[in-house]
C-alpha cells in the first residue's frame, strides 16, 4: 500500500482503495473504475451488440456498485463483486433490448475495439463469430463469453452469475454446439 498526500496509487489493492472510498475518499473509486473498464467493456460489448449499450450498462453498473460500496463484504474480491453487477446489469439490458427487437452487431468500432487483436483474422470471419454470438440465448452466450472469452473457470463462473456449476457446463456446450452449427453453415 502506498499513497503519497491522501492521493491513491495505482498499485494499492482494491480493498485498499474501497477502504479509501468507504472513508469518504471519492476520488480513489476513478482508479477502481479505470482498472476494471477496459475489461468489462469488452463483456458488455460482446453481450450486448452495440457499443451505446454496453456504454449505457457499464456506466449503469459503476454507478450502482459506488451507491452500494458498503454491501461489498470481500473488498479484496471487487472485481467479483463489480463483475456480477456489470453481468445483471448486461442481463436486463439485453432482455429489454430483445424485447424490442433482435440485430446483429453492426458497430464495426465496436466490434474492433471488443476484439482480442488478431492481425490475421479477416473482418467478415469476425463478423460471422458476432453474428453467431448474438444468435445465442442470451444465457448461453454469456456462459460462452464468460469461459471462452474472459477464460473464468466454472467456479468462478458459478460465483459471478449465481448460477450452479452443471448448469453452466450445459450452457457453454449447448452454445458451443451452436456456434459450430452457425459458423459450419457460413463456411458452406
Amino acid at each position: 500500500m502506498t499513497a503519497k498526500r491522501g492521493l491513491p496509487i495505482q498499485d494499492d489493492s482494491d480493498a485498499t482503495i474501497v477502504a479509501r472510498v468507504r472513508d469518504g475518499d471519492t476520488n480513489a473509486y476513478a482508479i477502481l473504475v479505470a482498472r476494471y473498464r477496459t475489461q468489462f467493456a469488452r463483456y458488455a460489448v460482446r453481450m450486448l451488440g452495440s457499443r451505446e449499450d454496453a456504454e449505457e450498462a457499464l456506466q449503469d453498473a459503476f454507478v450502482r456498485a459506488y451507491r452500494s460500496l458498503a454491501k461489498c463484504d470481500d473488498p479484496e474480491r471487487f472485481g467479483s463483486w463489480l463483475f456480477r453487477i456489470v453481468a445483471n446489469r448486461c442481463r436486463t439490458a439485453g432482455t429489454r433490448r430483445g424485447r424490442r427487437e433482435r440485430t446483429f452487431v453492426r458497430d464495426e468500432v465496436a466490434l474492433h475495439d471488443a476484439s482480442e487483436e488478431h492481425p490475421a483474422e479477416q473482418d467478415a470471419w469476425r463478423e460471422e463469430i458476432h453474428r453467431a454470438l448474438q444468435a445465442l440465448d442470451a444465457d448461453q452466450r454469456e456462459a460462452f463469453l464468460l469461459k471462452h472469452v474472459e477464460e473464468l473457470g466454472y467456479e468462478e463462473m458459478a460465483e459471478l452469475t449465481g448460477v450452479g456449476v452443471s448448469a453452466l457446463k450445459m450452457r457453454v456446450k449447448r452454445a458451443c454446439e451452436r456456434m459450430r452449427v452457425l459458423l459450419h453453415e457460413v463456411q458452406r
